[in-house]
């Protein structure tokens, strides 16, 4: 009878646990997750029937790797396919210019048939870069995680407008998550500009590939990243034009966007035990004129600047990145207090500028992507030597210890003097 009742309180104190217990933990783990998408795009045009890639033409190797990624591929990963170039084979621009498809829609694939596919492949046409790249955005949706294209041609954009970088900025910054690889085929200056900035407007990176073995590595590579599909994205935010009208942030990293010579305004609240730890990585996604710079600066309210750290390019920089640290002090909280913090925390202000300059096509439309990371710890100040580097006791110190050792010296040397002389 005993035993009885001890069981029925033990179950009644379960199911009052498992009623009031939180859910969220269980449904974050066992919600459904999207799977990882990407969508290979792939140049069909006339110039691929070229046979300069050990001997063999260029679209006989890139079936081949194709065919290779998909025998590869995870099951888990949904992947299209979409061509451009394939079937139109006349002359009018115009029609030649609307020539690209999705051949393998994005899903789970069917081995055979996305294999069947790819082997009908002929060079025939144009090459509406730019088009295709919309249409792939199209294919992969929108959703949760990030999207990738890989993007796999060996010459520039004949179909303009849409120009294929434009067409890059446009999709980054409409926050799709949306991320293009470039992959050059041809050894073109001009063709790897154009790829390097589509990349750069998304967040991709480019690559060239001169063999087969490359060129299949290189996509497998690709695609494997899409498994980092459900990281979670920089958090969009919109700077201000001064401090006073600044997002206040919180440590994270951001994403926003800046045209050339403009500058972005965000506020950190900071308290007197805590550093502040920042950096900033700004893409370009357009040409700029050579050396130039970007500049991340922190303020206090008032103006003052606190600290800044810079970086420099010569031209050959894709990337631009620099970062700044700063503790707060007592002096600098009586300065500038935080009109709701009570002189304990203060509002510090970041400021990203840049140095770019180039024509007037480069300043137009959406600006040029950058994230900024922001970071608060604990203050670790310096140990508090007793007193040494605080002005008089300092240069006492130097004093007493420089008249030492000038005796010290003046000793020994008289001594070596008398024990010479001496012998």
């Amino acid at each position: 009878m005993i035993m009885k009742r001890w069981l029925t309180v033990i179950l009644i104190g379960l199911s009052i646990l498992s009623a009031t217990a939180p859910t969220s933990a269980f449904a974050e783990e066992t919600g459904p997750t999207e799977p990882p998408k990407v969508e290979l795009v792939l140049d069909v045009s006339g110039s691929m029937r070229a046979t300069d890639i050990g001997g063999r033409s260029r679209i006989s190797v890139a079936q081949q790797a194709f065919n290779e990624v998909v025998d590869a591929l995870p099951d888990e990963t949904h992947l299209g396919i979409r061509v451009l170039g394939a079937t139109y084979q006349g002359k009018d621009k115009a029609e030649g210019c609307k020539d690209t498809q999705q051949i393998v829609p994005v899903g789970r694939v069917d081995r055979t048939d996305a294999k069947a596919a790819i082997a009908t492949l002929r060079p025939t046409g144009f090459t509406p870069v730019g088009l295709a790249l919309r249409g792939a955005a199209q294919d992969l949706g929108t959703g949760g995680s990030t999207r990738r294209i890989v993007l796999i041609t060996d010459g520039e954009d004949t179909c303009a407008p849409p120009d294929p970088c434009d067409v890059a900025r446009e999709l980054a910054a409409q926050g799709m998550r949306l991320v293009v690889d470039t992959l050059g085929l041809a050894p073109d200056e001009n063709v790897r500009r154009q790829l390097v900035c589509i990349a750069a407007a998304t967040g991709g990176s480019y690559a060239s590939a001169q063999t087969p073995e490359e060129l299949t590595d290189r996509i497998k590579q690709l695609v494997d990243r899409t498994k980092e599909a459900n990281v979670p994205p920089p958090a969009v935010v919109a700077g201000g034009t001064e401090c006073a009208q600044a997002p206040l942030l919180s440590p994270g990293v951001y994403t926003d966007r800046e045209k050339i010579s403009e500058h972005r305004w965000y506020r950190v609240p900071v308290r007197k035990d805590q550093e502040l730890r920042a950096s900033v990585s700004i893409a370009l996604d357009r040409p700029v004129n050579p050396d130039y710079g970007v500049l991340l600066r922190a303020a206090a309210a008032d103006g003052r600047e606190l600290v800044r750290g810079t970086d420099a390019g010569s031209g050959r920089t894709d990337v631009l990145s620099t970062g700044l640290r700063w503790s707060a002090s007592e002096a600098d909280m009586e300065a500038s207090p935080s009109a709701n913090a009570n002189a304990t925390t203060t509002d510090i202000c970041l400021v990203v500028s840049n140095s770019f300059a180039g024509p007037a096509q480069a300043n137009a439309g959406p600006g040029m992507p950058f994230e900024l990371t922001i970071d608060i710890v604990t203050a670790s100040p310096a140990p508090d030597a007793p007193g040494l580097g605080r002005g008089w006791l300092l240069l006492l110190v130097l004093t007493v210890a420089g008249l030492l050792t000038g005796a010290v010296a003046g000793w020994l040397t008289r001594w070596w003097v008398a024990t010479w002389r001496t012998n």
